[in-house]
């Protein structure tokens, strides 16, 4: 097999017995990208030279028995919006287009330890807001499934990555969607952790209550193995939670027998193409075959989650997005007249027309006067959704669902009707609102031959579940 087609746990185990080298790895993934990426862009910067002395101290820790696990010598992509020291991060916006980081995110420095080559940045929604990755600066990224398609967003560049073999496996960030979604429109795994598995430290805020980073990998026991390297502990993360349980790689059972999996009605209705929910409802059949007992039921408040998500959303972007003035760091206007011209003219050419968007209806709902009529009452949903969910764990292990209404749509068609574009994260955003884990695995194909991804959602803390479900029906796929 070729090295670039591996997965990570076949990479590194290939490394750790001398078949090849984290060197040759890196070499063969960095030949990929330099051969493929003008026809995706997955990538807006490719440290050949740092990752290639990456992979020398990597190799050298290998074979002096310092580093085992499953990552080590592994090449990976990371999200733009994730700080590396001395590696330009720009969140795909011209307003950071010089930015480069003196410290790296906590998340980064946990896959450093685990022995992990980082590649460079990847593409995405410029500040991660949008769900195509066509918003991003620095022109959009195509769906290596299908380059007439979106790749979805705002983690598009990760996952388009990992489809088209440009990184062994990618991380992400998930704010209402943006890992599970392009995951299941590239056809890949994608995974949000449990609110506060993972640190925010060095996550260039969009919303700080919804953010959470995550894996996008090739199979589920990749997954797993990412998960487990990234959770921990950070005390410079006040929203960072202290687990025990991290050893994700023990849930890798093909056993879902007795496991209690509910299928909310309200994602099985309009709007939703035949053809996923055919595909959904099939990998429900699987899981029920297994074992599993599968029943439907009302989840109720899914019509409000949207309204609810993009009030905070937006709310929290107004106010983590006031630091890019043109003062600190990042893009300066030319010419103007005054510091509030500078202000002004710095942010209008910096930010694009979606980040705008959301920065002005953010502000507008925490002005004086429409606080309480609209982000006051926002907060209470989250609350009810909440709720909601509470109660459905009472009764089920898992929910199971779609992750996106549809499969990829074309370049440019979402760009033309925002409000559209805001609906096709209808199943996602909930699991973000309740700080819950979900995960897309791959269930099969449309009639047009692009990805459905499966989502399964579990209760705050229960990754394992969901591991042991999703991994459970992809082995079932592997022997179709």
């Amino acid at each position: 097999m070729n090295v670039i087609e591996m997965t990570a746990a076949q990479l590194s185990a290939a490394i750790r017995e001398g078949k090849t080298t984290a060197v040759e790895a890196a070499e063969a993934v960095l030949a990929q990208i330099e051969k493929e990426d003008k026809n995706y862009n997955c990538y807006v910067t490719v440290d050949r030279d740092g990752a290639l002395t990456q992979a020398r101290a990597v190799q050298a820790k290998i074979e002096a028995g310092e580093l085992t696990g499953p990552l080590a010598g592994v090449p990976v992509a990371v999200k733009d919006n994730i700080c590396t020291e001395g590696l330009r991060t720009t969140c795909s916006s011209k307003i950071l287009h010089n930015f480069v980081p003196t410290y790296t995110a906590e998340a980064v420095k946990n896959l450093q330890k685990a022995g992990a080559v980082i590649l460079g940045k990847t593409n995405m929604d410029e500040f991660a807001m949008g769900s195509t990755t066509e918003t991003s600066a620095y022109g959009p990224t195509k769906n290596p499934r299908n380059l007439e398609h979106v790749p979805g967003g705002s983690s598009g560049g990760s996952a388009a990555a990992v489809a088209a073999d440009e990184c062994i496996y990618a991380i992400g960030s998930d704010t209402g969607g943006s890992i599970r979604q392009p995951a299941s429109y590239c056809g890949v795994v994608g995974m949000k952790p449990t609110y506060g598995t993972v640190s925010r430290y060095g996550l260039i805020a969009y919303g700080s209550s919804l953010d959470q980073i995550g894996p996008l990998t090739k199979d589920v026991r990749d997954c797993a193995a990412v998960l487990e390297a990234l959770a921990s502990h950070d005390p410079k993360d006040s929203t960072s939670v202290s687990r025990a349980d991290k050893d994700f790689t023990a849930a890798l059972t093909e056993d879902v027998k007795g496991l209690r999996i509910g299928i909310p009605i309200d994602y099985l209705g309009e709007g939703l193409d035949d053809e996923v929910r055919t595909a959904v409802l099939q990998a429900a059949e699987v899981l029920e075959k297994k074992g599993a007992l599968v029943e439907r039921f009302d989840l109720s408040l899914v019509e409000y989650a949207i309204p609810a998500y993009y009030t905070i959303a937006a709310a929290e972007a107004s106010s983590n997005l006031e630091r890019f003035d043109g003062i600190k760091y990042g893009y300066r206007t030319e010419e103007y007249a005054g510091l509030h011209n500078m202000y002004k003219k710095s942010r209008s050419e910096g930010f694009g027309e979606e980040v705008k968007r959301r920065i002005m209806l953010g502000s507008f709902v925490l002005s004086s006067g429409y606080y309480d009529a609209y982000y006051l009452k926002a907060l209470k949903v989250k609350a009810l959704i909440k709720k909601a969910f509470d109660e459905a764990f009472a009764k089920y292990d898992l929910i199971l669902g779609p992750v996106a209404p549809t499969t990829a749509p074309k370049l440019g068609e979402s760009l033309a009707d925002p409000i559209q574009m805001y609906l096709g994260d209808i199943y996602t955003i909930a699991v973000n609102l309740a700080g819950l884990p979900g995960i897309s695995v791959p269930c099969g194909q449309d009639s047009k031959g692009l990805p459905i991804g499966l989502q399964l959602i579990g209760d705050c803390f229960q990754e394992k579940k969901l591991l042991r479900a999703a991994y459970t029906y992809e082995q079932h796929a592997k022997k179709l």
